[in-house]
């Protein structure tokens, strides 16, 4: 059972420039207190085949985190385009937001961003150099969430601590049994 569940990401400038930075809102929950703070990153994937290409655009640790709805905002850098092989710059690419605890990586939502030139003639006859500053990016709202079980630090219920006579506390259910998986039809 995941402690905290991602409910909602918002990209505040999608579509944008390439060279843009990326700036949204991670809205999650969370339903014990954790001892440490969750850390999330974001990765930009030009070349699936080689992860070395992969660039980390920015990270940042989230914390205290209570119990109950939390959000913060994230900006993270675009990608250095000298990093991405000119063959993989236009068309499709990944973008990839992760959140771990403990150096546990517990989620990942993946992004489709289709990257093209901002003008006609460009896309019909796009230029031997690129023209970074004449790309933009769109973001697709079909994401992929995968989850991971991870060793939490706390029990989302006591049980087997109760007092003589007191009744044992009901299982917390997780958020995904309260109202769905949010999470896949987060934009």
């Amino acid at each position: 059972m995941s402690i905290v569940t991602i409910r909602n990401v918002e990209f505040f400038n999608n579509p944008a420039r390439f060279l843009d930075p990326y700036h949204f809102r991670v809205t999650f929950e969370c339903i014990a207190p954790l001892k440490d703070d969750l850390e999330w990153k974001l990765i930009y994937v030009s070349s699936p085949g080689n992860e070395e290409l992969d660039q980390e655009l920015d990270d940042c640790l989230v914390g205290p985190v209570p119990v109950g709805v939390n959000s913060f905002e994230f900006e993270g850098l675009a990608p250095d385009p000298s990093k991405i092989p000119t063959e993989d710059v236009l068309g499709v690419a990944a973008l990839i937001l992760t959140g771990s605890y403990r150096d546990q990586e517990f989620v990942r939502v993946g992004y489709y961003q289709n990257t093209e030139y901002d003008n006609e003639e460009m896309k019909a006859a796009p230029p031997e150099k690129i023209q970074f500053d004449k790309l933009v990016r769109d973001i697709s709202t079909k994401l992929r969430v995968t989850r991971f079980q991870i060793k939490w630090d706390v029990a989302p219920q006591s049980q087997g601590h109760a007092a003589a006579g007191a009744a044992a506390s009901a299982a917390v259910p997780s958020a995904n049994d309260l109202d769905g998986d949010d999470a896949s039809r987060s934009t």
